[in-house]
């Protein structure tokens, strides 16, 4: 199969390359880029003047696992979904299950150290189910602080895992943040000594939680600087709030010291969660300056009315996903907090991305559009195109170029020394992945909102995975299912 993109705005975040040129596909690669180049006999040719060709996105905190998120993330102009912050286990079944049913995006996965010490606490057989994950957060059962054998047991499980091809270890700490921190010194000692990074949902900072064991910001700086291991920090908009510029002066700090510290966030006030989260118990909601109201169940839409309320629907389904509101999107104040986590040097644009929800167990569907009653929170469907819009073309802070360096190049380098087959991705240069976004630059914008939250954004003119097309002419293809997985090689 080939397809040569004839004169469009190339943007190649890997060699700087930004100007008007051809880019050729051929057998799932990049084969070349210039001008004038000659069509092959038998290729597909599209004139794509006027739009910007660049490298496909890359989302490293999406827990879609199912054909219709990771449709809506492509017409985002994701190519690959990877789940790390909170991961599966075990991850062989878990790519068994994706290659079965098919992807139209290429995926791959953590390993769970949730599910790990679910196993090792509570004798919780994995069965690579975010469901399931999802449902025990709540069980205070997994969050103590482990025995000594629990820990040989659960840190055995991880190191299974990464022989197993897991793209490194995620660490849902914020859901567990009274365990002993010597056990993520742990957990970052057996990443360094198997060359991968950690995906960290911290646990609670010091201003919303004095009597935390360690501020969950801090605990990433300390962690990477004793061990040299290489450590994520997932969506630090949603877990510092109101104190982003400290958390992210703390990580300064530690990457001037030469740590190996990644940072993400999304462009959203709101997050979305297990109902039976530890930090939403209602005497936890204080920290977080919030109150029961600002949570709305995602299935059905309700906004729940008092604490009495949400101690009956944590008891009764702790995973049920919620909306939790921790800034007000309304207020310019909250809203510069969001672009400043954006701006972040180096920050990686990532969507923490939710499954698609019907009701009565309905978390999938072929059909497209999606069937009407859908819901799930609107980052699924408008991250990236939410970042373009905001950070390029509201407000200039980002150039097209950088754009591109943050939501393909940056996340795909975090994976080079794991996975050598991401060194592929996130850019255009020859014999890359042909990964590849096309995009209208004066239309790209998300169409989802908390009320409408499965709307597709808008200005993605074709996504090419593996050199196949998903979207062609703004129009998801139905019979595209060409994502691959992305898998650890062992050292």
């Amino acid at each position: 199969m080939q397809t040569l993109l004839r004169n469009g705005r190339v943007i190649d975040p890997g060699t700087g390359l930004d100007r008007v040129a051809d880019v050729l596909v051929r057998d799932g690669t990049v084969a070349a880029v210039g001008t004038g180049l000659a069509a092959p006999e038998g290729a597909t040719v599209l004139d794509v003047t006027g739009l910007i060709v660049g490298p496909g996105f890359v989302d490293l905190h999406s827990h879609v696992h199912s054909i219709a998120g990771q449709r809506l993330q492509a017409m985002d102009g994701v190519t690959t979904a990877l789940d790390l912050e909170a991961g599966l286990l075990p991850v062989a079944r878990a790519y068994a299950d994706a290659a079965a049913a098919g992807r139209p995006l290429n995926y791959g996965f953590s390993a769970s150290w949730g599910a790990a010490r679910a196993q090792a606490h509570l004798g919780v057989e994995p069965d690579a189910r975010l469901e399931t994950q999802l449902a025990l957060l709540g069980d205070p059962g997994w969050q103590r602080t482990s025995s000594t054998e629990e820990r040989r047991t659960w840190l055995g499980l991880l190191e299974r895992e990464l022989a197993d091809g897991a793209l490194g270890i995620g660490v849902l700490l914020g859901y567990a943040p009274r365990t002993d921190p010597a056990e993520f010194r742990a957990v970052a000692r057996l990443a360094a000594a198997a060359g991968v990074p950690t995906y960290t949902h911290v646990r609670e900072l010091v201003e919303a939680d004095p009597s935390t064991p360690v501020d969950g910001s801090e605990e990433i700086a300390i962690a990477a600087a004793e061990t040299g291991a290489a450590m994520h920090h997932c969506h630090v908009n949603s877990t510092s709030r109101r104190h982003i510029d400290r958390v992210l002066t703390t990580l300064d700090r530690a990457r001037a010291a030469g740590s190996r510290v990644t940072v993400e966030a999304y462009p959203y006030g709101a997050g979305s969660t297990g109902v039976g989260a530890y930090f939403l118990a209602p005497e936890r909601l204080g920290a977080w300056g919030i109150t029961a109201s600002n949570l709305v169940l995602v299935e059905t839409g309700e906004r729940i009315a008092d604490e009495a309320r949400l101690r009956e629907v944590r008891e009764r389904d702790p995973g049920a996903e919620c909306i939790v509101e921790f800034l007000d999107e309304r207020d310019a104040t909250d809203r510069a907090l969001l672009r400043r986590s954006l701006a972040y040097p180096d920050a990686i644009v990532a969507s923490d991305a939710m499954p698609v929800l019907w009701g009565d167990g309905v978390l999938d569907s072929r059909q497209w559009p999606l069937p009407p009653g859908g819901s799930t929170h609107p980052r699924t469907a408008g991250t990236f195109a939410r970042s373009l819009r905001t950070m390029v073309r509201e407000s200039g802070t980002w150039s097209w170029a950088e754009a591109f360096r943050r939501c393909a190049y940056l996340p795909a380098r975090v994976l080079d020394d794991t996975a050598p087959s991401a060194r592929a991705k996130g850019h255009l240069g020859v014999g890359a992945d042909a990964d590849v976004v096309v995009l209208d630059p004066t239309r790209i914008t998300d169409t989802a909102t908390y009320l409408d939250s499965v709307r597709a954004s808008v200005g993605v003119v074709h996504l090419l995975v593996g050199g196949v097309p998903v979207v062609r002419d703004g129009a998801l293809r139905t019979d595209a299912y060409p994502g691959r997985p992305l898998r650890a090689e062992p050292r």
